[in-house]
């Protein structure tokens, strides 16, 4: 097989217990191949605190690429875990990470690669428990048919409250089910009838069973907590191939179109002497060479410069380099940038979004076009000339003009990088398409067709092309898929199953994705695709994930979704009052803020 160190185990820093001696067995599941799998922070944070537990032992598997698969399946292997090499249906308990609507497919595959019934209804307590977090929880419905129980919100708390509900009651999963969904943020779909009407909106969300809460609430740990200093090391080369540090949790930026924006807040940080900590144990017991100072918003950090001022001189002396992502395209960014160690002139990467100042806007990106130029003008003069711009199209209120403003603008930082260094920057420039998320202002909005969307890439195409930039692009197929599997509700279950049964996995790999699955098992269910993902929903409509309740509220969703067509932007506030989104009824320094203002 290719990479065989995917599925050999044995990496530095992974944890080995005693299958026989521990009672409790969890295997942390994530639904794509090792090298994604393992550059996502959750996984470490909960593979730590699992093994730290007594009687509990926690163990990790991927999804394994199609070469391999072909062997497990033609030998009549069961797929497992990469620990102890015990197959997943010896577990106790599989946990999911959903982060992507496009490995939902995978989900089903390692199922039935682990020989376990994929439907929850036909699993008894001969199987392991079947659950599922992430940010895709936050509408769990359309895999609510496979997840015997969704973990909504940040786990961190709420995994060990669970574990000792399956202590008590392992062996009943009808009572185990019931005892869980008194948990806050423990969501059990089964324990919920749903109702359609006739034009196919949801008509009712209705708990069956006194224990099921009519609304779940997201689960917020209070404080970050500290970082994982021992997480295990790959032997092959991963996506982020570097030790990260969580520096900072959720973001009050606003950003409208953005969902981690909105459903990791509030604002919760790392002090500095525990970065610091941090930073020095990862070296140790790591070995890695940079360190990746990770957060939504990495400028917003308190004394970034600071941070950095203290780290650099640790690191040069280490010779270790030091990565931040998420900056906001500013001067301050360009400086931040420049003071850290060992920086080779690579590439700077930002997010303008939209072309036009209009249209940032209407999303409340607020930069406005003087400031953008100011901060490429400064990344010239310090030497970057390779810049990576990322912007979306279909955006709400967007005209062809907007579109035709990510060409001007381009063409402007070219004529810029020509003027400053005497020759033309090598500037990429990536455009995704607007997909309207759940629990975002934007969440009513109709995501562009194929039809709309096509003239917009033309245009982008055609005019780039003459700067100079290198032009790439999402493929408007993908985006559909996302946005009806992100927006769906209980029936597309069906839906995925079908596309799985017809051969769909790895749909988000452009090779192996097959629109064509999926149109057919839509139809086959009697749905469309364009009423998930291009139609308008009225705010009166009841939304299938309404009864998860984020912390953020509906009012101040409207409230945003009404400043859209102002083109009205909120202010951060972090920097100023309380905008009360809603997370002053749930958090102390949301509540402390609240209480300054009034």
């Amino acid at each position: 097989v290719t990479k065989p160190a995917r599925y050999t185990g044995g990496e530095w820093n992974s944890v080995n217990k005693d299958w026989d001696k521990t009672p409790i067995r969890f295997v942390l599941a994530f639904p794509d191949t090792y090298e994604v799998g393992m550059s996502n922070l959750g996984i470490p944070i909960l593979y730590n605190i699992l093994n730290r537990q007594h009687g509990v032992l926690a163990e990790r598997a991927y999804a394994p690429w199609i070469d391999f698969e072909a062997l497990l399946r033609g030998h009549t292997i069961p797929l497992f875990s990469l620990e102890t090499k015990h197959p997943l249906a010896d577990f106790d308990i599989i946990g999911f990470s959903l982060g992507y609507e496009l490995t939902y497919t995978n989900v089903l595959n390692m199922l039935d690669l682990a020989h376990i019934p994929v439907f929850s209804r036909d699993r008894n307590e001969a199987y392991p428990l079947v659950i599922a977090g992430g940010s895709c929880a936050l509408n769990p419905e359309p895999m609510a048919d496979f997840i015997d129980l969704f973990v909504v919100g940040e786990a961190e708390d709420i995994i060990l409250k669970l574990l000792e509900v399956y202590r008590e009651h392992r062996g009943n999963k009808d009572k185990l089910l019931r005892q869980a969904a008194t948990i806050p943020g423990i969501y059990v779909p089964e324990l919920y009838e749903t109702n359609y009407n006739e034009e196919g909106t949801l008509a009712s969300f209705i708990p069956r069973v006194p224990e099921a809460k009519p609304i779940i609430e997201r689960q917020i740990v209070v404080t970050l907590p500290q970082p994982v200093t021992t997480p295990v090391v790959p032997y092959i080369e991963v996506i982020h191939d570097r030790g990260a540090i969580e520096i900072q949790r959720g973001c009050t930026r606003g950003c409208r179109f953005c969902q981690a924006g909105m459903i990791y807040r509030p604002v919760r940080e790392l002090a500095h002497e525990d970065v610091i900590d941090a930073a020095e144990a990862l070296v140790k017991n790591c070995g890695y060479n940079e360190l990746s100072l990770v957060s939504l918003s990495s400028g917003d950090y308190h004394d970034i410069n600071k941070l950095v001022t203290i780290l650099s001189r640790q690191c040069s002396r280490d010779k270790l380099t030091i990565s931040l992502p998420s900056l906001r395209l500013d001067t301050n960014s360009i400086s931040l940038i420049e003071s850290l160690p060992n920086r080779r002139k690579t590439t700077l990467t930002f997010a303008p979004e939209a072309g036009s100042e209009r249209l940032r806007n209407v999303i409340n990106k607020s930069i406005p076009e003087q400031a953008m130029m100011e901060a490429f003008a400064a990344a010239f003069k310090r030497g970057w000339l390779n810049l990576k711009l990322y912007f979306m199209v279909g955006l709400p209120t967007e005209t062809m003009d907007d579109v035709k403003a990510i060409v001007d603008l381009v063409s402007s930082v070219c004529q810029l990088g020509r003027k400053t260094r005497g020759r033309q920057p090598t500037i990429r420039v990536n455009v995704g398409t607007f997909i309207p998320k759940p629990h975002t202002p934007c969440q009513w909005l109709p995501q562009n067709t194929e039809g709309q969307l096509v003239p917009k890439y033309e245009l982008l195409k055609y005019g780039l092309r003459r700067t100079g930039a290198q032009f790439s692009w999402q493929d408007p197929a993908t985006s559909m898929l996302e946005a009806a599997l992100s927006r769906g509700d209980r029936r597309l279950g069906q839906v995925i199953y079908g596309a799985w049964k017809a051969g769909s996995k790895f749909d988000a790999w452009h090779e192996h994705f097959n629109l064509s699955n999926w149109i057919q098992a839509m139809e086959s269910c009697n749905l469309d695709i364009s009423f998930y993902a291009s139609r308008e929903r009225p705010p009166g409509e009841l939304l299938p994930w309404q009864h998860i309740d984020t912390g953020v509220s509906p009012a101040f969703l409207k409230n945003e979704y009404r400043n859209i067509w102002k083109e009205a932007l909120t202010a951060d506030c972090r920097n100023g009052d309380c905008n009360t989104c809603g997370l002053q009824r749930r958090h102390p320094s949301c509540k402390q803020k609240l209480s300054q203002r009034k």
